[in-house]
């Protein structure tokens, strides 16, 4: 791939010729080119869609104009690193030669990447088509009531927060395979994502041909998050490129370019205000959201998901917001790990303790008096969202057991004898999970294999997926794990299913594997009856097996999908050997939540942060398998600390990004964490016939928010009141100096 050197510029002429004369080269593909095949643009779908998102729209109620993402630009280039020019060779040495000899007449121009400056009217335009780079600006709650609290109101408490850019960082950068089979005129794409359906999808658009001409394969991802839920442009191209040169036709990233071009994450500005009573009791909260898209606009997720829970776990009863979303010269954000809800959290958050500060009332007291009760459940917050279940005090109480609150003194003092000051920080959470509504199972009982064979339509990228969809399957129909095989990421076995994201796939998967499996035993009761000469009245079923109740006689599950494949008599309501497909359509959200704490330790030398404490209590409804859950709370954590304390993408003035290697962006690593200890509180959702809520993101949602109230915390003595993201030690150690020469 040849990228764009620039932030910003017009492309005003592409000479590949001496690149198509060098060895080994097969082709050489422009944006002109993808234009005069007329390929089809990503259908990204960025606007919340379900029932119950929180809807987006531009300025004044005017439909969203989007931006257009072609496979290859033609006119402009919009950010650093993106992709212009495909040259196609026999190796890679010989494609990455040729790609030095492509040559690009650029027109340089003006570009701007921070947020707020990419706002501003007279910003450099992104998009010509647009009056300027705020392309999403729409209001939630009610303004008049929110007023009204304002006025009496005995506090108020305000501070912006900007929550910077990160990148995904997967283990393995991007990779596909793109082929086509003149035969047949199908085209086969490898390729790893959260979805193989939706990417079916997708491409077919771009490549102008039926959805049953395009065959994906999606099995290992390398690494998620989100980042690889959105279809890539490398993904088409090497489709494309492969029907051109008339071989497969393969791309590997390398890590620096997934630096420059992975779809990234987070960045958005939040400003709060909150209105509080003499006696702690919060009234009301205004608030406006500002949310980074990049040049193009592949998800609003991040922007409705957070809209909706912007009062966090709190009873805050009149709330109005304004959410926007921003272009600017810098690569795609998207719906990255807990989308949304990360950022709004940490704001939130970090305002209740300032309040608590400010008011003079101890934090734990403050949110005390203000945290939505169990009895008040389901809960309909001032933004709309109907919180389903959940005991937020109790999960407070239970962090501050497992973390020995009372001797929290005791540790401070003998931490300064060592030159360390001790912080601690409280973090509730509350987030949203919803995601495409509809999924699809399939069940067959392959009798002479004693195996059941579950088709799915989500697909793993980590999570353990196939272990907990074998549970459920197989006590549902009484047969051991081992034997249900998960069948899933080809689509042309998979043709229904929305992917792995928004913490859907448990409680979407489970719901109508629970579905297929009722469906397929009430078939299965319907055959048994004939093959046992029975009265379908009297067949009943349990722990695999169909019986006649009162006698002793009874079938298998395997025996009795063996003796109906042999069967020529069998209705066709009852043809298709024990197998059954079904689907299910669900738009009601659950709202995991939960409470974290941390004990952070800060060099007073050096500024150096040292986690010594940390744990989470989370409600994720009921736990299908709770050791795969306290594996994904793990890692979720240590994914938001990775924000909280090293990881942020910076742009200089021109828009070049300083942060393209890991010499450059810091990770986090596994001697940066103690022992977590690790609880849940159960509360079952009314929503799904499991009970389950979502168990793949709270870790996320509430680390940057526990991390930056323990930091300042710690920091208390020396007059720091607050810092933005990343808590470096550079910074802490200049916020240090800085603070004691006020003092």
């Amino acid at each position: 791939m040849v990228r764009s050197p620039h932030a910003h510029a017009a492309i005003r002429g592409v000479d590949v010729a001496a690149a198509r004369q060098m060895p080994g080269v097969l082709a050489v593909l422009t944006g002109v080119d993808c234009e005069a095949e007329g390929l089809g643009q990503i259908n990204h779908s960025p606007l919340p869609s379900t029932q119950f998102d929180m809807k987006l729209h531009g300025p004044g109620g005017a439909d969203a104009f989007i931006g257009v993402h072609t496979l290859l630009p033609a006119d402009k280039a919009r950010y650093v690193g993106e992709a212009l020019v495909m040259v196609v060779a026999e190796t890679k040495a010989q494609a990455d030669e040729a790609a030095e000899a492509v040559a690009i007449d650029f027109e340089p121009m003006p570009a701007v990447t921070a947020t707020e400056a990419a706002a501003a009217p007279d910003a450099p335009r992104v998009w010509d088509q647009t009056g300027g780079n705020v392309f999403i600006e729409t209001f939630f709650g009610d303004r008049d009531a929110t007023d009204a609290a304002f006025a009496r109101a005995d506090h108020v408490i305000r501070k912006s927060f900007n929550i910077g850019r990160v990148t995904g960082v997967p283990l393995e950068p991007r990779s596909a395979l793109g082929a086509f089979d003149p035969s047949t005129g199908r085209y086969t794409v490898h390729a790893g994502s959260g979805g193989a359906v939706r990417q079916k999808r997708e491409l077919a658009a771009i490549l102008n041909v039926s959805p049953d001409d395009v065959r994906v394969l999606s099995y290992d991802v390398g690494g998620n998050f989100g980042t690889r839920n959105r279809l890539y442009v490398e993904f088409g191209l090497v489709a494309w490129a492969a029907k051109k040169v008339g071989r497969p036709v393969k791309y590997t990233a390398e890590r620096s370019e997934a630096f420059l071009s992975d779809y990234q994450g987070r960045d958005l500005i939040s400003d709060l205000e909150l209105a509080v009573a003499k006696d702690g009791a919060f009234l009301g909260l205004r608030a406006s959201n500002l949310s980074n898209v990049g040049a193009r606009c592949v998800s609003l997720s991040p922007l409705s998901k957070g809209s909706g829970i912007i009062t966090g776990s709190y009873r805050i009863p009149a709330a109005h917001l304004r959410s926007r979303a921003v272009f600017s010269h810098t690569p795609p954000t998207n719906a990255y790990r807990s989308s949304g809800r990360p950022e709004v959290i940490f704001a939130i958050e970090r305002l209740v303790e300032i309040a608590a500060q400010e008011l003079g009332i101890d934090s734990v007291e403050l949110r005390r008096r203000n945290l939505v009760t169990s009895e008040e459940m389901p809960y309909r917050n001032a933004a709309g969202m109907v919180y389903d279940s959940g005991d937020y005090l109790k999960s407070l109480d239970m962090v501050m057991r497992l973390t020995d609150w009372g001797g929290f003194d005791v540790r401070k003092a003998e931490a300064k004898a060592r030159g360390k000051l001790l912080g601690r920080g409280l973090c509730h959470y509350v987030e949203s999970s919803i995601g495409t509504p509809v999924e699809q199972s399939e069940i067959h009982v392959r009798g002479d294999e004693q195996r059941v064979d579950l088709v799915i339509g989500t697909q793993p990228s980590g999570q353990g997926h196939e272990t907990s969809f074998a549970q459920v399957a197989a006590e549902w129909l009484g047969v051991p794990t081992d034997e249900v095989q998960i069948v899933l990421g080809d689509t042309d076995v998979v043709k229904v299913g929305g992917g792995s994201h928004s913490g859907r796939s448990m409680r979407m998967a489970g719901t109508v594997i629970v579905k297929t499996a009722d469906a397929l035993i009430a078939k299965g009761k319907k055959l048994a009856s004939l093959v046992m000469e029975a009265a379908e009245g009297d067949i009943e079923f349990a722990d695999g097996r169909f019986s006649i109740a009162g006698t002793d006689r009874s079938m298998g599950l395997y025996e009795l999908a063996s003796a109906a494949a042999k069967r020529n008599d069998l209705s066709e309501e009852l043809q298709g050997g024990l197998s059954h497909t079904e689907s299910n359509e669900m738009h009601t959200p659950v709202f995991p939540n939960g409470c974290q704490l941390c004990e952070v330790e800060i060099d007073e030398e050096t500024g150096a942060v040292q986690i010594v404490r940390y744990a989470s209590v989370d409600d994720v409804g009921r736990a299908i398998n709770p050791l795969i859950v306290d594996g994904q709370t793990h890692g979720a954590i240590v994914q938001g600390v990775g924000q909280a304390l090293w990881e942020q993408c910076v742009f200089d003035e021109s828009g070049q990004p300083l942060c393209g290697s890991f010499m450059d962006y810091g990770m986090p690593k596994a001697d940066h964490f103690p022992d977590f200890k690790t609880a849940l509180n159960e509360v079952p959702s009314p929503t799904n016939p499991l009970g389950v809520k979502a168990g793949g993101e709270g870790g996320t949602t509430g680390a940057p928010g526990v991390i930056g109230n323990a930091v300042m915390d710690a920091l208390r003595s020396f007059g720091v009141k607050d810092l933005p993201m990343p808590f470096t030690a550079h910074k802490i150690w200049r916020a240090m100096r800085n603070g004691a020469k006020a003092g």
